[in-house]
């Protein structure tokens, strides 16, 4: 409902041409995960430094939250681990809210038996403060020395279990885009990684739109610049076509 061409305000306005575009989307990706379920993560973690600050990075969410709308829309169980965001949960998912990578992990744990795929999209702080200080850090010093030890890494976590789901993870790159995401890839034994150039303002961190390079085993795909809606229904069907497919990896350990 809103304003209407004819003056009049309630039920009749058009919708959006972006929300248009992502219903008519959905269309094409009813039902091709039904009955299966469908673990995303979504947004940054913050890794505390006192009870004032933290480390953590410009990560929305947004791609991650389309991902779990348009796996709703296919069909699929839902479970999304979402880190500190400012987006309403999607309908008709499971949202799980997290604030370290620690805690990311637990709850990737604690959900991921039974899952068809798991889909890594947060963007993981890959270093947290060893300790943390019980009182906020007073400025006296110059400077300040902060030791970082490294966190566990989720998706490879996820990739390693005996019995694992399809298992797919992003790559936010700022240079050689297809070359880091094909070593993440090899090196995570992943069965998909979607990458993009963080660098480009116009798709980077909190832009509604994104542009992807997909990277498998055999073979890569460009997707083209477009609203992180419709991106992910695209995603979805592709990461749909992947379950069939015997090349997959996710039978082995």
């Amino acid at each position: 409902s809103g304003y209407q061409a004819c003056g009049d305000v309630g039920e009749g306005r058009m919708e959006s041409p972006a929300s248009l575009s992502t219903m008519a989307s959905n269309l094409f990706v009813s039902g091709l995960l039904s009955g299966k379920k469908v673990i995303i993560t979504a947004g940054p973690t913050r890794e505390a430094l006192d009870p004032v600050r933290y480390i953590s990075n410009h990560s929305s969410g947004k791609m991650g939250y389309a991902l779990a709308q348009a796996a709703v829309a296919a069909g699929a169980t839902t479970v999304l681990i979402s880190g500190p965001v400012q987006l309403e949960p999607p309908e008709r998912v499971k949202t799980i809210t997290v604030e370290s990578a620690a805690d990311m992990l637990k709850a990737t744990l604690d959900e991921v038996g039974g899952a068809d795929i798991f889909i890594a999209a947060a963007a993981v702080a890959d270093y947290r403060p060893s300790s943390v200080a019980e009182q906020k850090i007073k400025k006296i010093d110059d400077d300040m020395c902060i030791q970082l030890i490294k966190n566990p890494d989720i998706v490879a976590t996820v990739a390693a279990l005996p019995k694992r789901p399809l298992t797919v993870g992003f790559a936010a790159e700022t240079e050689n885009l297809e070359h880091y995401a094909t070593l993440k890839l090899h090196k995570k034994n992943l069965d998909l990684v979607i990458a993009n150039d963080v660098s480009d303002t116009s798709i980077g961190f909190n832009s509604d739109d994104n542009r992807v390079l997909l990277v498998q085993a055999d073979k890569t795909k460009a997707l083209p610049i477009m609203n992180k809606s419709l991106l992910a229904n695209k995603l979805i069907e592709h990461i749909a076509s992947l379950l069939d497919t015997p090349s997959s990896t996710t039978s082995q350990p």
